[in-house]
């Protein structure tokens, strides 16, 4: 029997961790044969490749495509969309997928999409149906339209993915993969690891075994011209609170030049002696290192998925995530430095949130790959209403 043939495409580092559990369940299944492309962001050292990761956990001789524009301009993130499509499609009809899987919404993906669509390759879209602020809403949805098959996380998105037309019958609610990374972080929470060994970073090196905060904050492509003011509202408040601090890289959406030269600006004025700055961690260490920590502070959505699984505080900054759906774990606060520091305070004064099964129970990797192998080549849809 021939195996289908699965090809997942990776655009950013966030990307593996959110699929790492389906990309084994789908390596290990005997009907499936996975094939991994590795583009944009995910490649480059800059944002946090992902490539030794990959090797690390098995995934050997990924194809590799180079089409980032760098700039962290708007024009930027347009071209690299383009250049993508121009790499990905010629991928595509080199290594003959019979299903492709794009990985939730950031702009990279677009290219994957838009290739797979237009090369009559059926499309599997994983974690569609959710809200958010950003170019994410605009692409996410987008790709929910040029999907034939979707992977959901919650309750409430698979309710909007019908409500957009998708037909029922391939809407399935996995949960997110990374969940189940989360599953077995909880199983085994401690932090076995030196982070300043392991992944050394930039800065000194604070001692961290009374608490420490994890940062996690990137620009908002709409709201492009604040994103340096923006993130030093967070950096005045987390340095202003004397506690370590664990301060990870942007991405590379239109502002990050404005984020990275608010950070490096900040590190010159002032004496960061409780800050530390990675630019990526393997997956589990990340999630470890945020099951240990005091909470995270930023606008990442691992603050609303992973640690509401976790049970880990979070600080939502601004309107990133606006209006994702999310559990108890969250205080919301715009940039500004005083209620950011309230916030913290208030996290500090408080019980710990409780565990959330939100978004997955930590067994969506199995779910997706057994699904995969028994959906039929659909090309073809129309809208349901």
């Amino acid at each position: 029997m021939n195996k289908r043939k699965i090809c997942v495409v990776i655009t950013a580092r966030p990307s593996y961790s959110r699929f790492k559990s389906a990309l084994q369940a789908i390596k290990a299944h005997p009907e499936l044969e996975l094939q991994i492309v590795v583009a944009a962001s995910a490649l480059l050292p800059r944002y946090g490749s992902i490539i030794d990761y990959l090797e690390k956990d098995g995934f050997e001789n990924p194809t590799l495509v180079f089409n980032v524009l760098e700039g962290g301009s708007l024009t930027s993130m347009a071209k690299t969309t383009g250049i993508g499509i121009l790499e990905i499609s010629t991928v595509f009809d080199n290594i003959r997928p019979d299903i492709v899987v794009t990985i939730a919404d950031r702009f990279e993906t677009m290219s994957t999409a838009i290739s797979a669509a237009y090369m009559n390759i059926p499309l599997a879209h994983i974690q569609g149906g959710e809200v958010t602020g950003n170019i994410d809403e605009k692409v996410r949805h987008a790709i929910t339209k040029l999907a034939d098959y979707h992977f959901v996380a919650t309750d409430d998105a698979y309710k909007r993915v019908i409500k957009l037309g998708e037909n029922p019958e391939y809407v399935f609610n996995t949960g997110c993969p990374s969940i189940d990374i989360a599953k077995k972080v909880i199983e085994n929470p401690s932090l076995d690891f030196d982070p300043y060994e392991k992944y050394k970073g930039v800065g000194l090196h604070p001692d961290f075994s009374a608490g420490y905060w994890v940062v996690m904050q990137h620009p908002v492509t709409t709201e492009m011209d604040e994103s340096r003011n923006n993130v030093e509202e967070t950096l005045y408040a987390m340095h202003s609170i004397k506690e370590p601090v664990f301060w990870f890289w942007p991405n590379i959406d239109g502002g990050s030049d404005g984020t990275s030269n608010g950070i490096r600006a900040f590190r010159e004025k002032y004496n960061l002696e409780y800050f530390h700055f990675f630019k990526n961690m393997d997956p589990t260490d990340f999630l470890k290192l945020l099951a240990n920590s005091k909470g995270i502070v930023g606008n990442s959505s691992v603050g609303i998925r992973e640690c509401s699984f976790l049970g880990i505080p979070c600080v939502n900054i601004g309107n990133r995530q606006k209006r994702r759906t999310r559990a108890n774990n969250l205080i919301d606060t715009p940039y500004n430095r005083k209620k950011i520091i309230n916030a913290l305070n208030l996290i500090k004064n408080k019980a710990r949130p409780g565990t959330s099964n939100l978004y997955g129970d930590g067994n969506s990797g199995k779910r997706i790959a057994e699904i995969l192998t028994r959906l039929p080549f659909n090309i073809e849809k129309q809208i349901q209403y």
